[in-house]
């Protein structure tokens, strides 16, 4: 027997009904201009570094110069700790045009003062290679240019790519038809789209496997969706929940599709550049975990997911760890009994989506992005479903979702990262929607399964 959903708290209809399209599309343009204004502000100086001596697109600098090895035909060298740094450093020279420049570990006393700034900042930027050897071939034809301008038309694709990508989902969002300059700005002002531009990350791409897979299923073409999630293989921490869902929901095609597509692009990766450049990747890969400490102690405001939430919330790794494993199975669980439930495609993809997240060890703000398609969604979800009981609160919790990655900065003193919860409210909500009477008759979207 399915419990009827519970009433609503008051304070949450309150807060929902303020949200009126009007004051969401102001606050909408006022974290555009701030976000934008600030990238503006930081990024429009001469040469390859911003106002504080930072180089510009810093994360890109670590896709260029793995490209720059491979048509060196250096392939060898790509999780090599020292080359790259060498690499990164002779880029700096490059772009700095100093002849004071030296290699800081062989500076004499006291040479290192007369460096500039921008050198100084340099040296102490790490670029691991967390990516297979595969992803490294798309960036090969940006080698031709140099770092700036090869730099800036990764961005620029991006941006394309990003929206591309709100597009295809808007225009399969009836309900979001009649709103398209809202959606258009919200777009813009999603804080992952900042992060992603001013580092010159890869999200997009993972986006457009999400917005991929998503056309796949409402075109009912399962093992197609399946394939499009396994191409997210290049980011395998994004596949630690997936596969699960789709197993534990028996989605068969989607599973196999997505088995398929990791697993050719692993062989293919293992013939083009062979055996021991893999294993080079792989036992990256098993030590990752302390790269993720490390990152954790300098930079835990950036960080979204349950395990960054508990890290940051509880001083002891183990029960932290512990907490994260077990709110990890329970995510999964809840998104795979959504999916496998009969309700709309728009909430079990989001639930799918969600539980990615949420259970990702290693997600960044920038990996947020992936989360534009559920969220607008659920947008359409909501308008075409204002009497339902959930949509009230599920109203609040996508906007709430949508903003306070913007406030990440304040759990390096509250150790509270806000957005998490809010993530993981999402998902529980979604799980309880699936279970209401209303979708207790098979919709035509759930034939995917």
């Amino acid at each position: 027997m399915i419990n009827p959903p519970p009433q609503t708290p008051a304070w949450v209809e309150a807060s929902a009904k303020w949200l009126t399209p009007r004051r969401i599309r102001a606050h909408a343009a006022v974290l555009a201009v701030c976000l934008w204004g600030v990238c503006a502000v930081d990024f429009l100086t001469p040469g390859s570094f911003d106002r504080a001596a930072n180089i510009k697109f810093q994360d890109f600098l670590s896709f260029y110069i793995s490209a720059r090895l491979i048509h060196q035909g250096r392939a060898a060298e790509l999780y090599d700790d020292q080359t790259r740094t060498a690499e990164m450093l002779a880029i700096v020279r490059t772009h700095v045009g100093t002849d004071a420049f030296v290699r800081p570990d062989s500076n004499p006393a006291g040479r290192e003062s007369v460096l500039p700034a921008e050198v100084h900042n340099a040296a102490n930027v790490r670029l691991p290679n967390l990516y297979g050897p595969q992803f490294a071939l798309l960036f090969v034809p940006l080698t031709y240019f140099q770092f700036l301008i090869a730099a800036q038309i990764w961005v620029a694709l991006n941006l394309l790519l990003y929206g591309l990508c709100v597009y295809l989902i808007w225009k399969a969002c009836p309900a979001l038809r009649l709103h398209q300059s809202l959606v258009a700005l919200c777009a813009v002002a999603f804080p992952p789209l900042f992060h992603v531009f001013v580092r010159g990350q890869n999200s997009v791409l993972v986006l457009a496997c999400f917005t991929a897979a998503f056309l796949a299923f409402r075109a009912h073409r399962s093992w197609l969706a399946g394939f499009a999630l396994g191409l997210l293989i290049f980011k395998p921490q994004f596949l630690v929940a997936i596969p699960l869902v789709l197993l534990l929901a028996q989605a068969w095609k989607a599973f196999a599709g997505l088995v398929i597509s990791a697993s050719t692009q692993f062989i293919f990766t293992r013939i083009y550049f062979g055996p021991a450049l893999m294993h080079s990747y792989i036992d990256t890969l098993r030590h990752m975990s302390r790269l993720g400490a490390a990152e954790l102690s300098l930079a835990p405001i950036q960080m979204h997911s349950l395990r960054s939430f508990f890290i940051l919330l509880i001083p002891w790794p183990q029960p932290a760890f512990a907490l994260y494993a077990f709110t990890s199975v329970a995510a999964i669980a809840l998104a795979a009994t959504t999916w496998k439930s009969s309700a709309s495609l728009a909430l079990r993809f989001s639930a799918l989506t969600l539980a990615s997240v949420l259970v990702d060890p290693h997600l960044f703000v920038y990996d947020l992005l992936a989360l534009a398609p559920a969220l607008l969604l659920l947008v359409d979800w909501i308008l075409t479903h204002s009497q339902q009981p959930s949509s009230v609160t599920l109203r609040l919790l996508v906007y709430l979702a949508l903003v306070l990655p913007l406030v990440g900065p304040l759990s390096q003193w509250t150790h509270l990262q806000l957005s998490v919860p809010v993530f993981a409210g999402l998902l529980c909500l979604l799980w309880r929607t699936s279970r209401t009477p209303s979708h207790k008759l098979a919709s035509n979207e759930s034939a995917v399964v």
